[in-house]
């Protein structure tokens, strides 16, 4: 809004506008957002002991009890989820204020095939998240226009590989199955990553996250300053959290239900090596479950030690931690049907193909 600014010229009074004044909220801005750091990493740091605290003294339900540990993991894996969702598309709005659409694309897509992909799945394997917790990346890369097969190579990978999954295979079943594993899980997220980037699915991405790209396209040719930039991480934020909040809170809820729940007698049942059918089984159990990979192992152990065959238990550990059901309401709110199912079946086949191979030579 323009000011005014009055002057006098013998008997009368008139008005002359001036230039629009932005005030400058720059160092109020930069305050608050280091006071919010700091609350967020206190915060953040303590959910663990928050969670248990209210679980097992404020409501207090039974330690050890199903429903005390589906209720902990809720309360635990909500805040977590959205506080990363927070920080995650606040950092990506601002960096996304630096580069236009087509600059993204060219850094993360490469000019190679699979340049993109595994540069991805690199930055997959540096962050060990859940598959839920790995999504705010995915819709920021998304949002910003990064390639669909890019961002899902990192979606798969930043669950399935990481330090935590290779160090607890190590110690269970020796360095060799460790460095098969992530060498094949990392392989699952590169091709399928580029498979789903072949199948040119992108108009089967929500109306909205393509209307989040034109706008970025429409602000990457407007010159911004830092108080700019910031407002409109801001605004990134409360849009996308705005659409998605509803879908990650009922996908956690749905995973806390089923946390912990692995019918162990009856999965090494189905998991015998001389079934052709043990491995496609195991998948299919897998994916209604919901875990990370520091909670599945115990189960691989116990899976193994009860005689389930190594390829059939891979397969459905990779299952839980890459193609979890509650990973995929998240998503629907990102993605069409269509696309989800692709990208089911092209990990689904990935994973398959990994669980013969391991039964196959051990």
């Amino acid at each position: 809004m323009q000011e005014v600014e009055e002057f006098s010229s013998g008997c009368c009074t008139t008005a002359k506008p001036l230039k629009s004044v932005v005030p400058n909220r720059l160092p109020i801005y930069l305050a608050a957002g280091a006071v919010g750091l700091v609350l967020w990493w206190v915060l953040y740091s303590h959910l663990a002991v928050m969670s248990r605290f209210l679980t097992y003294s404020v409501l207090p339900l039974e330690t050890g009890s199903h429903l005390g540990a589906a209720v902990e993991f809720f309360l635990y894996d909500t805040p977590k989820v959205l506080m990363l969702l927070t920080l995650v598309v606040f950092a990506v709005g601002i960096l996304r204020s630096f580069f236009t659409p087509e600059r993204t694309r060219d850094l993360l897509s490469g000019k190679r095939a699979f340049a993109g992909n595994i540069a991805a799945a690199g930055l997959g394997v540096l962050t060990p998240f859940c598959s839920c917790s790995a999504v705010p990346l995915f819709i920021g890369f998304v949002t910003a226009g990064v390639p669909l097969g890019v961002t899902f190579s990192f979606l798969i990978a930043a669950p399935m590989v990481n330090e935590i999954a290779v160090g607890l295979l190590y110690g269970l079943v020796g360095w060799k199955v460790a460095a098969l594993y992530m060498a094949t899980g990392l392989g699952i997220a590169v091709c399928a990553g580029w498979v789903i980037g072949r199948l040119k699915l992108e108009n089967h991405v929500e109306d909205w996250v393509g209307q989040m790209q034109a706008a970025n396209v429409e602000t990457a040719h407007v010159k911004l300053t830092w108080q700019d930039r910031i407002e409109f991480g801001w605004e990134s934020v409360k849009e996308i959290l705005g659409r998605v909040w509803v879908f990650m809170i009922l996908g956690i809820a749905i995973g806390a239900g089923i946390h912990g729940s692995v019918p162990e007698g009856f999965m090494a049942s189905i998991m015998g090596k001389s079934n052709w059918w043990s491995v496609p089984a195991a998948v299919v159990v897998g994916i209604p479950m919901y875990s990370n990979v520091a909670g599945i192992i115990p189960v691989v152990e116990a899976l193994l030690g009860k005689g389930a065959a190594l390829g059939s238990v891979l397969a459905f550990m990779m299952s839980v931690i890459a193609l979890s059901l509650p990973e995929m309401i998240i998503l629907r709110k990102v993605l069409k049907p269509r696309l989800i199912m692709a990208f089911i079946g092209v990990v689904g086949t990935g994973i398959l193909l990994v669980g013969y191979l391991f039964n196959a030579l051990i």
